[in-house]
C-alpha cells in the first residue's frame, strides 16, 4: 500500500472512487432496489448447481450428508457475504472485488483481482450457455422430435459449432444494453419460474421419501480414487492428506465440489454503483439472496436422498431422474423445463457481472477508456458489453469448457480471500470512513473467511492451480505493458490515498 504515484502498491480513495460516478459520460443508472438484488443473487445462484451437482455429490462423495456439505459451503459464502456487503455498502461502486482492493491493498492487488474476475464470470457465462444449449436440444428431441443439425449442436455433442449458446448469449447482450432495469424484470420472472420448480421438488417429492434411503445419512469413509500428480488435489501433494469420498471429510470433498451452486451472489455486489440506496440495500440483497438459497438447497437435497438410494442418483440430472425413479414423469419433465429456463437467467447476471468489472478497470484507465463510456440514453457501458458478449458467444459456440470450468471455482475463492484481507486493512488505515453496514467481529470473520477459502481452494486439483497461475501471469504481464502506464491514478488525473 503506498501514496507514491509510482508505486504498482499505490491506492485510490474511496472518495475519488465515488467522484468518479458522477462523471456524466461514465456514470450509471441507478434503478435498483434491494428486491432487484435480491433476485439478481437467487437468479445466478439457483442454476446447474442444484440441479447437476446435488447427483454427484451425493453419489460419489457424501450421500445423504451432502445437506451438510451444503451448509458448510454455505458458511463459506457466508462468512465473505459478510465482508462484501461492509464493502458494498461503504464503497458502491461498480467492480466489485477489483474496486475493494483499488480502495485497500493497491492498483496491482486490484488489477490482479479484476483480471480473475474477467474470466472468472466469462468462463462461467460461456459453461453455462453450452449447458443451457444441452438442456434446450434435449427438450426439443423428446418433446417435439425435433433435432438440430449435428454440425449445429456445439463440440460437446459430436457438433463444431453451437448455435443456441451462441444466439442466447448474443440476446442476453442486448437485454443489457438497454438496461439493467429490464433485465431485472426478465430476472423476477425467470426466478419465479426457477424458485417454482425447487418448491415443487420440495413439496411433492415429501410425498415419496423412504426412511431406509436415509441409511446410512453419513456413509463410511471410502479413500478417494483421484488421480496422482497434478490431477491430484493440491491439499494432497503438500501434506500428503488423501481427501475422502463419504464419511466426515468426505462432506468437506463433497463441499469443494457443489460449492460451484453458490456461485453468484457476489455478483450482486458489481451492481453497487446502479443501487438507488446501496448503503442499505447491498447488504439485504447479498446476504438474503444467499441465506435464501441456501435453505433451498438443503430442502432439496434432504427430499431427493430421501426418494432415491444415493448410490444410484442420476450425475447428470438427478432431480428429475428422482422422480422418474417413483414413476412421476409428469414433475420430471417440469424439473427439467425449469431448469432450461432458470439458466438464462444464470448467464445474463454472469455477463452483466463481468462487464460491470470491465466497465470499472476501463474508467481507471487500466483497460482503454473507450470501454467506460455510457450509452447516452440507457446509461450502460453498452461497449464493453457488446465487446465481451460478442466474445463470450464466439466461445461458447465453438468451445467444450468441461476442463476449464474448475476455474470458476478457483477465481471466485480468489475473490473471496482478496475481498476478506481488504476489510482487515482498509478497518485500520480508514476507521473514519462511514460503513452502513459493518462486519461483525473484525478481525476474526474475515481472517476464518481467508482460512475457509484457502481449505476449499486447496482441495482443487493441482492442475486447475496451473492453469490459473498461467492467467495470473499473463495478467500481470499486461498490467505492466498496458495497465501501469495508462492508470489514471499513476497519471495524476485522479487523487491518491492521502489518509496514510
Amino acid at each position: 500500500m503506498s501514496t507514491d504515484l509510482n508505486s504498482p502498491f499505490r491506492t485510490k480513495s474511496v472518495e475519488q472512487s465515488i467522484r468518479d460516478t458522477e462523471e456524466p459520460e461514465h456514470a450509471l443508472r441507478k434503478s435498483l432496489s434491494a428486491w432487484d438484488l435480491t433476485v439478481f443473487g437467487v437468479g445466478v445462484i439457483i442454476g446447474t448447481g442444484i440441479f447437476v451437482l446435488t447427483g454427484i455429490a451425493a453419489r460419489n462423495n457424501a450421500g445423504p450428508a451432502t445437506a451438510l456439505a451444503f451448509v458448510a459451503a454455505g458458511i463459506v459464502c457466508a462468512l465473505a457475504a459478510l465482508c462484501y456487503a461492509e464493502f458494498a455498502s461503504t464503497v458502491p461502486v461498480a467492480g466489485s472485488a477489483y474496486t475493494f482492493a483499488y480502495a485497500s491493498i493497491g492498483e496491482l492487488p486490484a488489477w490482479i483481482i479484476g483480471w480473475d474476475l474477467v474470466l472468472e464470470f466469462a468462463l462461467g457465462t460461456a459453461v453455462v450457455a453450452v449447458g443451457w444449449s444441452g438442456y434446450v436440444r434435449h427438450l426439443l428431441e423428446t418433446n417435439l422430435g425435433w433435432e438440430l443439425p449435428t454440425a449445429l449442436a456445439g463440440p460437446d455433442a459430436g457438433g463444431t459449432f453451437d448455435l443456441l449458446a451462441f444466439l442466447l448469449i448474443l440476446a442476453l447482450t442486448a437485454v443489457l444494453v438497454i438496461g439493467t432495469k429490464l433485465s431485472a424484470r426478465i430476472t423476477a420472472i425467470v426466478v419465479a419460474i426457477k424458485v417454482t420448480v425447487v418448491l415443487l421438488v420440495i413439496i411433492a417429492g415429501l410425498f415419496f421419501i423412504k426412511a431406509d434411503n436415509y441409511s446410512p445419512f453419513i456413509p463410511p469413509a471410502q479413500p478417494q480414487e483421484a488421480g496422482g500428480g497434478i490431477h491430484a488435489p493440491l491439499v494432497q501433494l503438500l501434506f500428503g492428506y488423501a481427501p475422502t469420498n463419504f464419511g466426515v471429510m468426505g462432506i468437506f470433498t463433497a463441499a469443494s465440489l457443489i460449492f460451484f451452486a453458490f456461485i453468484g451472489f457476489d455478483v450482486v455486489a458489481t451492481a453497487a454503483e446502479e443501487t438507488k440506496n446501496p448503503q442499505r440495500d447491498m447488504p439485504r440483497g447479498i446476504l438474503g439472496s444467499l441465506i435464501v438459497c441456501t435453505v433451498l438447497y438443503v430442502a432439496v437435497t434432504l427430499v431427493v436422498t430421501g426418494m432415491q438410494k444415493y448410490s444410484e442418483m442420476s450425475p447428470t440430472a438427478p432431480l428429475a431422474e428422482a422422480f422418474k425413479s417413483v414413476n412421476q414423469p409428469f414433475f420430471a419433465g417440469a424439473i427439467s423445463l425449469g431448469a432450461s429456463v432458470g439458466l438464462i437467467t444464470v448467464c445474463m447476471i454472469l455477463l452483466l457481472g463481468q462487464t460491470r468489472v470491465f466497465f470499472a478497470m476501463s474508467r481507471d484507465g487500466l483497460l482503454p477508456r473507450v470501454f467506460s463510456v455510457t450509452h447516452p440514453k440507457y446509461r450502460t457501458p453498452y461497449r464493453a458489453t457488446i465487446l465481451l458478449g460478442l466474445i463470450i458467444a464466439v466461445v461458447a459456440g465453438f468451445t467444450s469448457l468441461e476442463k476449464l470450468a474448475e476455474l470458476v471455482n478457483i477465481g471466485t475463492l480468489f475473490a473471496f480471500v482478496i475481498v476478506a484481507l481488504g476489510v482487515i486493512i482498509l478497518r485500520r488505515t480508514r476507521p473514519d470512513l462511514h460503513r452502513a453496514f459493518r462486519t461483525p467481529w473484525v478481525p476474526f470473520v474475515p481472517i476464518v473467511s481467508i482460512a475457509a477459502s484457502l481449505w476449499l481452494m486447496l482441495n482443487l486439483p493441482a492442475e486447475t492451480w496451473i492453469r490459473f497461475g498461467i492467467w495470473m501471469v499473463i495478467g500481470v504481464v499486461v498490467y505492466f505493458l498496458y495497465g501501469r502506464a495508462h492508470s489514471r491514478l499513476g497519471r495524476g488525473e485522479v487523487g491518491p490515498r492521502t489518509d496514510r
